[in-house]
């Protein structure tokens, strides 16, 4: 399962996911997750109170040293828009879907 995973350091030159491959990983995270330009994915969350929302992000701040593997995190007041792609291949690695199934389960906890 994608969730147990632990996210591998991306080294420069390792092509981007495919298709084929994205889609393979997309179904393994929960719903609301899409795909932009197969070059990266995001999802937004929302929350009842502008502070829910600032804890979750500093959750996925915490998630990302864990990991070394950093989204955007873009908090709107009760919303926190989750961008994930690997900047170094310019594309999507699989470590933006395991950071992804992580924000899911930080969000259910």
């Amino acid at each position: 399962m994608i969730t147990e995973k632990r996210c591998v350091p991306c080294q420069g030159g390792v092509p981007p996911l495919k298709s084929k491959e994205i889609s393979k990983l997309l179904i393994q995270l929960e719903e609301g997750w899409e795909v932009f330009k197969n070059k990266e994915i995001r999802k937004t969350y929302l929350f009842s109170k502008y502070n829910d929302a600032i804890i979750f992000s500093n959750k996925i701040a915490d998630l990302a040293e864990q990991e070394a593997h950093h989204p955007f995190i873009h908090i709107n007041y009760k919303e926190v828009i989750i961008i994930l792609f690997t900047h170094k291949i310019n594309g999507l690695h699989e470590n933006d879907f395991i950071v992804a199934s992580k924000c899911d389960l930080i969000f259910k906890s």
